[in-house]
């Protein structure tokens, strides 16, 4: 077995309120980046995991993502990299 590390990002889906994002978009454009229109802030995860390939460990993750990581009903999940340790 290997050990990858894997990043995900998760974000809140589209049309889902998000009061956090609004409120770093307000703060933004009150600094003067007039061209900010939308800010969606989400969390960036690292799992470490052992796994038999690299697309054993995305299946993995992306498993954890479903069940725990990531809330389904209101978030979206990607993973952005994958890479041996």
């Amino acid at each position: 077995m290997t050990r990858y590390s894997v990043s995900v990002h998760i974000t809140p889906r589209r049309g889902v309120l998000d009061p956090q994002g609004q409120a770093v978009g307000g703060a933004l454009r009150t600094l003067g980046f007039a061209g900010v229109r939308d800010v969606h802030v989400g969390r960036y995860v690292i799992v470490e995991a052992d796994a038999d390939s690299e697309q054993a460990a995305r299946d993995d993750v992306s498993r954890m993502c479903e069940r725990l990581l990531a809330n389904p009903v209101i978030e979206d999940f990607e993973i952005a990299t994958v890479s041996a340790k």
